[in-house]
């Protein structure tokens, strides 16, 4: 078998590492992760991964009921991301998986420094990298870090892994009329405030012709396929 896409970058939510709760960390979902990436890895797919940090702190909780300025529970949100990373790098590494944690913060005792080049030869050297604390400033939010990171690592697509089959013109779990859609262009999304990603985010992607995959990354085995060139979720380009 062999890939469709060289270098691809892999969004998580931490509502991903925590599973069917709404806080913490799921030992099933951990376990699913790894063996997904594992096998992609296996592959000989280069990996970069920027995962979030929901299921430990929520900055926009912090604000609203704890009175945290905005500015440090947008810090507080992205150490959260940065406990995320060394927990999947421990859990990779168990797999004798090459892992390096990368962050936009400087932390020297616990991960590198994001250096772009650094990043690049790690992920030409089939080092899964894993970038933390998001694009190292307050008022963006992960999908924004996610989609930087692929544009400096070029990267060829990002995926964007979630509990649904892809995207809906509304909530799937609130909706059962809601409609699935397999294919997407950009504007259409924008038009129709089908919120894939945040507004800058999913701009960015939009003016640097970034194709986003959105899919159910809790399905054993649709990352491999759809890497394998099978259509799966929601592709999302510009033509």
């Amino acid at each position: 078998m062999t890939s469709k896409y060289k270098r691809i970058l892999l969004k998580l939510s931490g509502q991903i590492i925590a599973g069917k709760n709404d806080f913490g960390f799921s030992k099933t979902s951990l376990s699913h992760l790894k063996n997904e990436i594992k096998q992609v890895h296996n592959l000989g797919v280069q990996i970069g991964i920027v995962i979030g940090g929901g299921n430990i702190f929520r900055g926009k909780r912090a604000v609203k009921d704890f009175d945290v300025e905005r500015v440090s529970a947008d810090f507080m949100g992205m150490l959260a991301t940065l406990i995320n990373a060394l927990l999947l790098q421990n859990i990779l590494e168990a797999e004798n998986l090459p892992t390096r944690v990368m962050s936009a913060i400087n932390v020297a005792q616990l991960a590198e420094p994001f250096i772009r080049r650094r990043a690049i030869t790690h992920l030409e050297n089939k080092v899964i990298v894993i970038f933390a604390c998001g694009t190292g400033n307050p008022f963006f939010t992960t999908d924004t870090a996610a989609v930087l990171k692929a544009i400096e690592t070029e990267s060829q697509v990002i995926i964007k892994g979630t509990k649904v089959r892809g995207i809906y013109d509304k909530d799937p779990e609130k909706y059962t009329d809601a409609k699935f859609y397999p294919e997407l262009k950009y504007r259409y999304v924008i038009e129709k405030n089908l919120q894939v990603m945040d507004t800058t985010a999913f701009t960015l992607a939009m003016e640097n012709n970034l194709p986003i995959l959105v899919f159910n990354i809790l399905k054993k085995g649709l990352l491999l396929n759809f890497l394998s060139g099978k259509h799966i979720g929601t592709m999302v380009t510009k033509y």
